[in-house]
């Protein structure tokens, strides 16, 4: 019988609880059986007395303290054991349900990536067996042609996306940090989105000589995700906002887009691995969950933040804090 990810999660939720379950109920009935076996042999012990088998005055004095003791044993060792089941109880309840949830999404991740991969493969292979089959004005092959690079840069965005992360993950990567002209990289980031999406409005405010340390691969990976991530999440016909700006101790870049914005519940899980908003079978956007991640990791990196807030009077800003160089 196969089991769908809700249907295993339930089932494994339903034995860990009967099983705790069981084991404090184990723990409450040994505490009763040894008070109860503390109270017997207290009792057996005054008994003796009663019949003159001992008789001094001061031994119902230590049978009482004996007993009090004992219960007070009894008492500190079971909540010690139940404290300790407890947290190992939470800790495994946690890590179980985290484990399970990364399983979901892992699923969902590769879900997505084949529906990612699919488009811009079909849609080359479709272009270069036209251009192949087909005599065509050049007007129309140039067209062919810039589209498939597109889909191309679409593919190496997202090969990108997944090798980074995965090796800033691991730790394997070795960022070899610049004195970066953040303007020129900003600029043409800006001017490189518009190429592939002409009809897309990009509004920018970037002001120049700005500079950072960094790695500039990164930084232009950054600064691209984010963009995409804003065209993605906002109509087509609302334009994009990129500002670039600094201060006497900081550099601030925004990411701003004119979309439906994201839930209060939602803005700390959007930099999780993974992670998008909604169901993998009912979103429209596309998207593998690595992007805004990736943008994390990134930020965090070269020692800089990244947090997102409400757009007024709609969308979402994603705002990047450096420190000045």
């Amino acid at each position: 019988m196969n089991f769908s990810k809700p249907q295993k999660l339930t089932i494994v939720s339903l034995v860990y609880w009967v099983l705790l379950l069981y084991m404090v109920a184990a723990l409450a009935w040994w505490f009763i059986a040894l008070e109860n076996q503390n109270q017997a042999i207290t009792l057996l012990r005054l008994q003796e007395l009663k019949e003159g088998i001992n008789t001094n005055r001061n031994s119902i004095q230590k049978i009482e303290a004996l007993k009090e003791r004992k219960t007070a044993q009894y008492i500190g060792e079971g909540v010690t054991f139940l404290v300790l089941i407890l947290i190992g109880a939470v800790f495994v309840f946690r890590a179980t349900r985290r484990q399970l949830r990364l399983s979901q999404q892992q699923q969902n991740f590769m879900m997505a990536i084949t529906h990612e991969l699919k488009t811009p493969i079909a849609i080359t292979q479709l272009n270069l067996e036209t251009l192949q089959k087909r005599q065509l004005g050049e007007e129309t092959k140039q067209k062919l042609i810039s589209n498939t690079l597109q889909e191309a840069n679409r593919l190496n965005n997202l090969c990108n996306n997944v090798l980074f992360a995965s090796q800033l993950d691991t730790g394997v990567y070795a960022a070899a940090e610049q004195h970066l002209h953040f303007t020129d990289i900003a600029e043409s980031c800006v001017d490189d989105f518009r190429s592939r999406f002409p009809q897309r409005i990009v509004q920018e405010s970037i002001e120049q000589d700005v500079y950072i340390n960094g790695e500039p691969l990164l930084i232009q990976l950054l600064i691209s995700n984010l963009i995409e991530n804003a065209n993605k999440y906002s109509p087509k016909e609302k334009p994009l906002h990129v500002t670039l700006s600094q201060n006497g101790t900081s550099i601030k870049l925004d990411v701003a887009d004119e979309g439906l914005g994201i839930a209060d519940h939602e803005k700390k899980k959007i930099f999780d691995k993974f992670y998008r908003i909604g169901n993998e079978n009912t979103r429209r956007a596309k998207g593998t969950g690595l992007g805004l991640y990736l943008c994390y990791k990134i930020a965090e990196k070269h020692h800089a933040s990244i947090e997102v807030r409400d757009n007024i009077p709609s969308g979402s800003i994603f705002t990047v804090i450096f420190r000045k160089a």
